[in-house]
C-alpha cells in the first residue's frame, strides 16, 4: 500500500504519517516512511510517503504509484494528483491556505479545485477544519482526516485508537481520540 500524504508546514502532516505507520507496524507489516520538507517552516509543501506491505524496500512514491493521497489542504491536492495511481483514492481536506504569491499579490488561488479534482480521481472531500473545531481544536486536522483514511481501510478500529494513544503526546490523547472518531464518523455518514 502506498499513501502520500501532503499538506502545508505546521498542519501535522508528520503526526498523521506516524499513526498511519504504528497501525501498520502493529498489523505486522514491513513500513517504511520517508518524509520530504519544502519550506515546511515558513508554511510550505511537506510531502510524507508511507509504504507497508511484506517487504518494502523503498520509501519513495513515484507519479502514478500512489494508492490513496491523503491531502491536508486543496492546491496541495492538486498538486499531488500525478502521483495518485489509475483508480486511486484521495481524500482532502477542503481548506485554502494561501502560498506566498497569493499573500503578495503576486498570484491567485486556483478556483474551483476540489470539482476538478473530482473530475479526475475518485474524491472524499472533508471539511476537516470545522471538524476538528468542533472536536476542540483546529491542531487537530490531521487526526480528523486520519479518522476519514480509516474508515476507508480494512483495519479495525480499535487499532487506530491504539495508533493514537501510542503517537500522541499524553496530554493532547483525549482531544485526538475525540478528532479520530469525528473523522470516523464524518466518512460513514458520507
Amino acid at each position: 500500500m502506498n499513501i502520500m500524504i501532503v499538506g502545508v508546514g505546521g498542519q501535522g502532516t508528520l503526526l498523521a504519517s506516524r499513526i498511519l505507520g504504528r497501525v501498520a507496524i502493529d498489523g505486522g507489516y514491513d513500513v517504511k516512511v520517508s518524509e520530504v520538507h519544502g519550506m515546511s517552516q515558513r508554511g510550505g509543501s511537506v510531502v510524507t510517503y508511507v509504504k507497508y506491505g511484506e517487504q518494502i524496500f523503498s520509501p519513495i512514491i513515484g507519479k502514478g504509484e500512489a494508492d490513496i493521497i491523503l491531502a491536508f489542504e486543496l492546491l496541495e491536492a492538486y498538486r499531488a494528483l500525478p502521483y495518485l495511481k489509475c483508480g486511486g483514492k484521495m481524500i482532502v481536506n477542503t481548506q485554502e491556505i494561501n502560498p506566498m504569491p497569493v499573500i503578495t499579490g503576486a498570484a491567485e488561488y486556483p478556483a474551483n479545485l476540489e470539482e476538478k479534482l473530482a473530475e479526475k480521481c475518485d474524491l472524499t472531500a472533508v471539511n476537516a477544519l470545522e471538524t476538528a473545531t468542533e472536536a476542540g481544536s483546529i491542531k487537530a486536522v490531521n487526526v480528523v482526516l486520519i479518522g476519514v483514511l480509516a474508515k476507508s481501510t480494512d483495519v479495525p478500529y480499535e487499532k487506530w485508537i491504539d495508533a493514537v494513544k501510542s503517537t500522541v503526546p499524553e496530554k493532547f490523547v483525549e482531544l485526538n481520540l475525540k478528532a479520530l472518531e469525528m473523522g470516523y464518523n464524518y466518512a460513514a455518514d458520507m
